[in-house]
C-alpha cells in the first residue's frame, strides 16, 4: 500500500472512530440535518407535483376575447395571427358564432327547456377568440394588448375579455397561490440548511476541544493540516450519508403511509398520487442528490470549523 493510500486509510478510519466516540455530540446535529434534507426532498418533490397540478389546471384556464357581430372572419383571424406572437400565449383559436352555439347546444344537450330557448330566437351567441396562455401570472400582459384602441373596437361592449370580475379574482388567487408556496419552500429549505451548518459547526468544535490535547500532540509529532483535518471531514461526511438515507427513508415511509391511511389519490392540490408515482421513478437522482446535499454540508462545515478554530494554514 502506498503512503497516500494509507494516510488515506488512517484519516478514515479516525474519522469512523471519532465518529462512534462523539454519538451524544452527534446526535443533535444529525438531527436537524435530518430534518433539512427531508424538508429538501420534500419540497422537491411537492415543486414537482405542484408544477404539474398547476400545469394540468392551467390548460383549463382560458381568456376569452367576445367579438362584435360586425366582425368578419378575416378580422379575427389577423387578430389570432398577432395575439399568437405575444410571449405568453401559447395557442388562439376563432370560434365562430355557429361554432358557439353548436357547443352550446351540445353542453345543454340534456336541458330541454335551454335549448328550446335559445332555438326561438336568432343565435345570440358572439363568436369569441380563445386565448391559451402559457403562464397564468402573466395574463393581464394578454389582456393589456387587448384593451389596445384598435382592438377594443372589435369586442362586444357588453362581453368584452373574460379575465375580469370574478373569473380574474380566481385565477389571480391560483397564480398568487403558486408563487408563495414555492418562495415558502425554497425559504424554509434555506434556512434548515443554516441552522444545519451551524450545528454541526459547533458540533466539529466542541469535538475539536475535547481532542485538543491530542491534535497539539499530533502536530508537535509533525502531523500535516490535512491528516489533523482529514477525520473531522470524514466525520462531517459520515453526518451528511445516514442523515440523506434517513431523509430518503422518511419520504419512502411519508408517501407510503399517506397512500394507505388517507386511502386518496389527493389532498387538495397535492397529488399524493402523482407525489408518490414523481418518487419511486426518480428514486436513484433523488437519494443520489441528497447523499451529495448531505455530504456537502457536513464536509464544508467541518471544513470551517476546523479553519477557525484550529487556526491552519491554508497552504499544507
Amino acid at each position: 500500500m502506498s503512503h497516500k493510500s494509507l494516510t488515506l486509510f488512517r484519516i478514515i478510519k479516525n474519522g469512523t472512530i471519532n465518529f462512534t466516540r462523539s454519538l451524544s455530540l452527534a446526535a443533535a446535529a444529525m438531527a436537524v440535518m435530518a430534518v433539512t434534507l427531508t424538508i429538501v426532498l420534500f419540497s422537491i418533490i411537492v415543486s414537482a407535483t405542484f408544477n404539474n397540478t398547476i400545469a394540468q389546471i392551467s390548460s383549463k384556464i382560458n381568456v376569452s376575447v367576445y367579438l362584435n357581430d360586425s366582425v368578419s372572419a378575416q378580422q379575427a383571424e389577423n387578430l389570432v395571427v398577432k395575439l399568437e406572437k405575444l410571449p405568453n400565449v401559447k395557442s388562439a383559436a376563432y370560434i365562430s358564432k355557429d361554432e358557439a352555439l353548436a357547443e352550446y347546444e351540445s353542453e345543454n344537450s340534456g336541458n330541454k327547456t335551454l335549448l328550446e330557448a335559445i332555438s326561438e330566437t336568432d343565435n345570440p351567441l358572439p363568436a369569441s377568440i380563445q386565448i391559451l396562455p402559457r403562464n397564468i401570472n402573466q395574463i393581464q400582459g394578454i389582456k393589456n394588448f387587448l384593451e389596445e384602441p384598435q382592438y377594443v373596437t372589435l369586442q362586444d361592449p357588453q362581453a368584452g375579455v373574460s379575465y375580469s370580475g370574478d373569473r380574474k379574482l380566481a385565477i389571480d388567487k391560483i397564480a398568487h397561490a403558486t408563487t408563495t408556496i414555492r418562495e415558502a419552500g425554497f425559504g424554509a429549505v434555506i434556512l434548515f440548511a443554516v441552522v444545519s451548518v451551524l450545528i454541526i459547526f459547533n458540533t466539529i468544535r466542541m469535538a475539536i476541544f475535547n481532542r485538543r490535547d491530542e491534535i497539539s500532540i499530533m502536530r508537535l509529532l509533525g502531523a500535516t493540516t490535512s491528516y489533523i483535518r482529514g477525520p473531522f471531514v470524514v466525520e462531517g461526511i459520515i453526518y451528511g450519508v445516514i442523515t440523506a438515507l434517513f431523509s430518503v427513508l422518511a419520504i419512502d415511509i411519508l408517501f407510503a403511509g399517506s397512500a394507505s391511511t388517507l386511502q386518496a389519490s389527493s389532498l387538495g392540490l397535492l397529488d399524493i398520487g402523482y407525489a408518490d408515482q414523481f418518487f419511486r421513478s426518480h428514486f436513484w437522482i433523488l437519494l443520489t442528490g441528497q447523499l451529495a446535499i448531505g455530504i456537502l454540508i457536513g464536509a464544508a462545515s467541518s471544513v470551517i470549523a476546523t479553519k477557525r478554530y484550529l487556526k491552519f494554514k491554508t497552504a499544507k
